[in-house]
């Protein structure tokens, strides 16, 4: 249950953030927004606005005029507001939790319309940096929920300051320390009859060793133990490539030192920067070969990441979300069709070569996006079906 609910907040507010950021950049130049959906069709509920109130409705499975069945609306009512003029857009609650979207007035997006007017309140008809401005939108505001998370965790619970005593704190489920009976509290001494009296030193002995049978010298009560057991390993980015390091499972006393704002938010501002390395290393390595698209996870591994995290507490969840934020961001910068940053391409391609594409070149630059988002999506489902049986 913490999983599910854990997942639906974090893809909740994600997608939620970045689609009010086109929804308020399209309304700040004037762009007439038809749809406001929180998931993917069918709908659900739908809230419009019109003259003098919302028009509420909400749909399911009933029998038309002709008897079928099928999915409609089965009950409407008006929330009265005499005087509001009415805007006739429809915000909506869909069923399929994957995502969002805004559907604008002269854009030819998701659902492949291709009626453009060039009316004066659709998209195409403003100049290219309010094109531009309403495309980056979504993207500037998910990097700046990264920030916000980041900033606030670091205000609330201070910089982190690690002991330096090689006593063990906490130990991780699975890993070798705590599967030999480690307990917190145990302090090393010596690791192969080498003398340990830091935990730097402990760290550096340890990492360089993956894989690795080890004696293991520690203190207990006063009494000396010893265990013998075999590291395991983590992959960690040092100096921009990935580097297996050893490791048993065990991480030293962590305090927290308070801080002001200021230093809150240059700690927020490295984080949100360190979070897009992590991504652009993860795409370096999937071109360079380092890496294999199996790796790769959609929907299902993000809702067993958040679970866990949600389990570790809510900081855990919000770093995991803020990281996510940068994910979503980064990724939707791509210049790829269906994403944001390949509008902003066609956008600023139309301007650089001082003419319009016509309406069957975008659609079919479109279709050729969707079908590449498409088989991104099969490959990550896939991925995330194979690795949930195989664990």
């Amino acid at each position: 249950m913490t999983t599910i609910w854990a997942f639906i907040i974090v893809l909740g507010v994600l997608v939620m953030v970045h689609e009010l950021g086109h929804f308020f950049a399209a309304r700040s130049v004037g762009v007439r927004v038809d749809r406001f959906s929180i998931g993917f069709p069918p709908r659900f509920i739908t809230i419009t606005s019109v003259p003098n109130g919302f028009e509420c409705r909400l749909f399911f499975y009933r029998r038309d005029q002709e008897g079928k069945v099928g999915w409609g609306p089965v009950k409407s009512w008006l929330i009265k507001n005499p005087g509001q003029k009415g805007s006739g857009t429809e915000y909506c609650l869909a069923i399929i939790p994957l995502g969002g979207y805004v559907k604008m007035a002269g854009m030819i997006d998701e659902s492949l319309d291709g009626t453009i007017e060039f009316k004066p309140d659709e998209l195409m008809s403003k100049p290219v940096w309010a094109q531009v401005w309403v495309m980056s939108a979504g993207i500037i505001m998910n990097i700046l929920l990264a920030f916000f998370i980041f900033t606030g965790v670091a205000w609330n619970h201070g910089t982190p300051i690690a002991s330096n005593e090689p006593v063990i704190h906490t130990l991780v489920d699975g890993m070798p320390a705590k599967s030999e009976g480690l307990l917190p509290g145990d302090r090393i001494v010596s690791i192969n009859k080498v003398s340990i009296s830091t935990w730097s030193e402990l760290s550096q002995t340890i990492h360089a060793i993956p894989n690795t049978p080890i004696t293991l010298t520690f203190q207990r009560d006063g009494i000396e133990y010893q265990k013998s057991l075999t590291t395991n390993f983590q992959v960690q980015p040092i100096n921009g490539r990935l580097d297996t390091l050893g490791a048993i499972g065990i991480s030293p006393k962590i305090t927290y030192q308070p801080i002001g704002f200021l230093e809150a938010a240059r700690m927020g501002a490295v984080s949100t920067i360190g979070g897009f390395g992590l991504i652009v290393l993860s795409i370096k390595m999937l071109i360079s070969g380092e890496a294999s698209f199996s790796d790769l996870g959609g929907p299902i591994l993000i809702a067993q990441i958040a679970g866990k995290a949600a389990r570790a507490g809510w900081r855990s969840l919000l770093i995991f979300m803020a990281f996510l934020s940068c994910n979503l961001a980064l990724l939707n910068f791509l210049p790829i069709p269906g994403l944001d940053g390949g509008h902003v391409f066609i956008i600023l391609a139309e301007s650089l070569l001082r003419r319009k594409f016509t309406i069957k070149t975008r659609m079919v630059i479109q279709q050729i996006g969707m079908a590449l988002l498409l088989l991104l999506m099969v490959t990550v489902m896939i991925n995330d079906i194979v690795r949930l049986f195989t664990n």
